[in-house]
């Protein structure tokens, strides 16, 4: 069973079309919501198609909530504005019957259909498949008994998902799935095409430099 675990705060606008996409896949699936003190209708919504846990605000801290309840053998982390692909299952399925594969990932786009936002997605599969640096943004899955070998994400404010995914590199090989979510633009509509990309570049490379997560969340500001 493939549980799928989707931290949540003020996602009303978001959620319903996310776990509707999750329940029409095929295969078994179980879903629990992480919700991080939602002051809209989120949990009134998710209510109605998932398990609701109420956590403390934190993405990485609501995933390794949602992780610890869940009961199935592999475990997807899926932000709450992204659409998984009707062959999900299959992909993930096909990528873990290697056994030396602990995990992996999709390759995104994103739900805006003019040509910038086109180009973005191509980037982010590109800076992916040349520096295999993915984020939350891609769906990543797990074997839920490397997940907790590894002790889950790290819970810091920012660059859980990049950090998590180093430790899974170091732990086996991580698959790169051969289909796409859909993910919202939201963050470049609001921000700005270009300076979104331009953080987004400065707060990987002092990530990787060695920049403490607190510093880095004061620098993004409360976008996320």
């Amino acid at each position: 069973m493939i549980s799928v675990i989707v931290p949540v705060l003020n996602e009303a606008t978001a959620i319903a079309g996310t776990l509707e996409h999750v329940l029409a896949l095929e295969g078994e699936y179980e879903i629990i919501v992480v919700d991080g003190g939602s002051t809209d209708e989120t949990v009134a919504i998710a209510s109605r198609y998932a398990r609701v846990i109420p956590s403390q605000r934190g993405r990485a801290l609501q995933m390794n909530l949602g992780a610890e309840e869940a009961k199935g053998d592999v475990l997807l982390f899926l932000h709450a504005d992204t659409l998984l692909p009707r062959e999900a299952t299959p992909a993930i399925h096909a990528a873990l019957a290697d056994p030396s594969v602990v995990g992996g990932r999709f390759k995104v786009r994103l739900d805006h259909p003019g040509w910038r936002y086109r180009v973005i997605g191509f980037s982010i599969n590109l800076r992916d498949r040349l520096v295999a640096g993915f984020t939350g943004d891609q769906a990543i899955f797990v074997r839920a008994d490397v997940f907790h070998v590894l002790g889950g994400y790290g819970e810091m404010p920012l660059m859980e998902d990049l950090d998590f995914g180093r430790h899974m590199a170091r732990a086996g090989k991580v698959a790169r799935v051969p289909c796409y979510v859909i993910t919202s633009a939201r963050r470049w509509q609001k921000n700005g095409v270009i300076r979104t990309i331009l953080l987004m570049w400065l707060l990987r490379l002092l990530f990787i430099l060695g920049w403490p997560s607190s510093r880095l969340k004061k620098l993004y500001g409360e976008t996320r």
